[in-house]
């Protein structure tokens, strides 16, 4: 099964973010968007509970099932991932219901893809409610080179995933956690 590999970077804000991708010969593969998340689980949350996650992704008029597997830890996050397009996402969350999942929780984030010619990893510059970060993804020799050409070293790799950041962020600010959305924290 394929195996998502990744880690991500903290940035002071997007604008640094495009500075050092477009300085280390990144160019955009996929403007700017709004992605809107939903997870779902049973409500015992038995995919929670074995570290598995379900999710439909919302970009503008793309969308996407993902299941990703439980998460191994390292230096760098790998888990497995499926995913499929789908082109009703109101349809889909209204079949997993039927199928006894319901929303845990919705996020959001303004994503914008980025590539370099000739390499087959990705990075994205990710703008959350609370912050920016850039995210690579691929192979782990790729992930590290890539890291150092934009001038990171292995000490500033995050692991964690956006929500848990988030929730971390809300007890630093002694905020409750909800939902990670801009409009919640405007």
């Amino acid at each position: 099964m394929p195996n998502e590999i990744e880690i991500k970077l903290p940035l002071a804000g997007a604008a640094e973010g495009r500075k050092l991708l477009g300085g280390a010969g990144f160019r955009v593969s996929r403007r700017r968007v709004l992605e809107s998340n939903t997870l779902f689980d049973t409500s015992q949350r038995l995919l929670g509970c074995e570290g598995c996650m379900l999710r439909i992704r919302q970009a503008g008029r793309h969308a996407v099932l993902t299941f990703k597997g439980p998460t191994t830890i390292g230096k760098h996050k790998s888990r497995e991932e499926l995913e499929v397009e789908f082109s009703d996402a109101p349809k889909l969350a209204a079949m997993l219901a039927r199928l006894h999942f319901r929303p845990t929780l919705l996020y959001e984030k303004y994503r914008t893809e980025y590539r370099r010619q000739g390499e087959s990893g990705m990075a994205t510059l990710d703008e959350v409610p609370f912050g920016a970060f850039i995210e690579l993804e691929g192979a782990p020799r790729w992930i590290d080179r890539t890291a150092r050409r934009l001038g990171f070293q292995e000490s500033s790799y995050i692991t964690d995933s956006y929500y848990g950041l988030y929730v971390a962020h809300c007890r630093a600010h002694r905020k409750t956690p909800g939902d990670m959305t801009f409009r919640r924290h405007a």
